[in-house]
This record gives structure tokens, C-alpha cells and sequence, in this order.
């Protein structure tokens, strides 16, 4: 098979490796990052004795994809604040180029609040059941892959299944998009009492800044704690600065994106980093607030 040939065959399974490694990862940067190194290795084996490209590409991005998990942990580790995955960002609608992450958040495995809960899983529980209850892999290869036996591998996918059956289940996207429009609307409002009402009873916010800008360092939890935080961000900010945000999509589901702006001399205010602002949705209402404002993990605006 020529090289252009084979890079034709290759470019057919690209949507499917990427979301195989966003979902492993959680990560733009490591899943763009090991699809890449999944070529160079292809280019460097060459396909004369894979009896099954898609299978063999799935297997050897979900290695690499383990050893970016296991280095991740001890990132996390030493990581300020809370950690989120890394959002993609894509307009509402509108005509632009086609664009592989595009295919990758068409998957409801890969929204936000499921990336979450996968996040909470050792590396090793999150390859076993991402590859086999996703993609298929048997758990023989997930045991080699593992250096574990095929029964040590399936124990693994089950502790994660467990795991993952707590994840929001997905809203339809109309009562998505009003839950998150009636919380801004909320928020413009001033009004506690007001935020609180587009609140679910269990409503928490979570910020991920590494550091780098102002968010909240632990995670808030309740209602009220949740309203009077993100009222005193409207404050700091000044409520028609930091309520210029975009509706767009986060992760297939609607969400804000402030593309930032500079400190206003004027007033005092202080600059505001470029953010993405995620909800989950239960019962009509906001359940989970997410701030992502880490420049690092904003490689998924697009």
C-alpha cells in the first residue's frame, strides 16, 4: 500500500481514534497528541500484517492514552485548584470548516458531565471500560495492555460501570439551553433569591483555573453558597462585563464562552480571563455550574 493510500485509510478512522482518546483522556491536547503518535507508528509498521486497521489503531491509542492518564495523575497532584477536563467549544450554527472535534462531541459519552465521573476512575478502570463497554476491545488485549489477567481487566470495567451509572443522565437539549439561560438572566438580575430559584437543590460550582486567574479554589456547594458566589463574581467584575458572553455549545451542549477582556481603568475593575462556562441540567434547573479558565485546557475553542 502506497503512502498516500495509506494515509487515505488512516484519515478515515481519524474521527473515531480521536474520540476514542478525548474520552480516554479527557484531554484535546493528549487526544490530538496520540492520534498523531498512533500515525507515526502506522507509518513506521506499516499495515502489511494488521488484519484490522481500526482495531489495531483503537489498541495502540488506548496505550498511549495510558500512559498520558498515568503521567496525569501526577499532575493532578500537584495542580492548583479543581480539575475539569478540557471543554470543546463550537458555535450554536453557522457555515465553517469541518472539524474532526466536531464528530467527537456528536457522542453522548463524551459530554462534559461524563467526562466528569470518568475523571474520579484510576487510569487503569478508565482504559478497561472506555475500551471495552465503548469500543468493543476484548478484555484480553485490555489485560496485556494492562499487565494485568483478563480477569483483573474486567473487574476493572465493573468498578467503573458502577462508577459511571451516577452521571447526570443528558436533558433534552431545549431544557438545557433554558436552564442556562434562565441562571444568566438570574445572575443579571442581582437578586439572590432570584439565582437561587434557577438553582437545583443540590446545586454545586466548580472552578478550574490552575492559578491562573480568579475562580473558585474549592468546589461550592448549595444553592445559596452557589448564588451569593456568583453574584460577588458579577460585582468584582461589573455585571455587563462579565455577562458578555457567547451562546455556544460545550461538549454538544449549550453553555457560555467569555472571550475576555482587559482590567477598565475607569472603574477599577480587574481583567477577565477568557472562560467557558458548562452547566449540567437536572429537573429544569441548574445542577452544576462549571468555570473553566485555565488557558492550558482551552485548546477546544474552536
Amino acid at each position: 500500500m502506497g503512502s498516500d493510500a495509506l494515509a487515505a485509510e488512516f484519515e478515515a478512522h481519524h474521527a473515531h481514534l480521536l474520540s476514542a482518546a478525548y474520552r480516554l483522556t479527557g484531554s484535546v491536547a493528549d487526544a490530538e497528541d496520540a492520534v498523531q503518535e498512533a500515525w507515526l507508528r502506522l507509518d513506521r509498521a506499516g499495515p502489511a500484517d494488521i488484519d484490522d486497521l481500526r482495531a489495531w489503531l483503537t489498541r495502540v491509542v488506548g496505550r498511549i492514552c495510558l500512559d498520558r492518564l498515568r503521567s496525569a495523575v501526577a499532575r493532578r497532584e500537584t495542580y492548583t485548584g479543581q480539575w475539569l477536563p478540557e471543554p470543546i467549544v463550537t458555535p450554536l450554527s453557522g457555515a465553517r470548516p469541518e472539524d474532526p472535534l466536531d464528530q467527537v462531541v456528536r457522542d453522548e459519552d463524551n459530554r462534559l458531565a461524563a467526562l466528569i465521573v470518568l475523571d474520579t476512575l484510576t487510569p487503569e478502570q478508565r482504559v478497561a471500560f472506555v475500551l471495552h463497554d465503548g469500543f468493543g476491545v476484548p478484555f484480553g488485549e485490555i489485560a496485556a495492555m494492562l499487565a494485568v489477567t483478563p480477569a483483573a481487566a474486567r473487574q476493572a470495567a465493573s468498578r467503573a460501570r458502577r462508577t459511571v451509572a451516577s452521571a447526570s443522565p443528558p436533558v433534552p437539549a431545549g431544557e438545557h439551553a433554558a436552564a442556562v439561560q434562565a441562571l444568566a438572566a438570574a445572575v443579571a438580575s442581582g437578586e439572590v433569591d432570584a439565582v437561587v430559584r434557577v438553582l437545583h437543590p443540590q446545586a454545586t460550582f466548580v472552578g478550574d483555573a490552575g492559578g491562573t486567574t480568579r475562580t473558585a479554589p474549592n468546589v461550592i456547594v448549595g444553592p445559596d453558597r452557589t448564588a451569593r458566589f456568583l453574584l460577588g463574581l458579577a460585582r468584582m467584575y461589573g455585571p455587563h462585563r462579565l455577562l458578555e458572553m457567547e451562546p455556544v455549545l460545550v461538549n454538544g451542549r449549550p453553555g457560555l464562552l467569555h472571550r475576555g477582556a482587559p482590567a477598565d481603568a475607569e472603574t477599577g475593575r480587574p481583567a477577565i480571563a477568557r472562560r467557558v462556562i458548562a452547566c449540567t441540567v437536572r429537573e429544569g434547573a441548574v445542577w452544576a455550574a462549571y468555570d473553566m479558565a485555565n488557558p492550558a485546557k482551552l485548546r477546544g475553542v474552536r
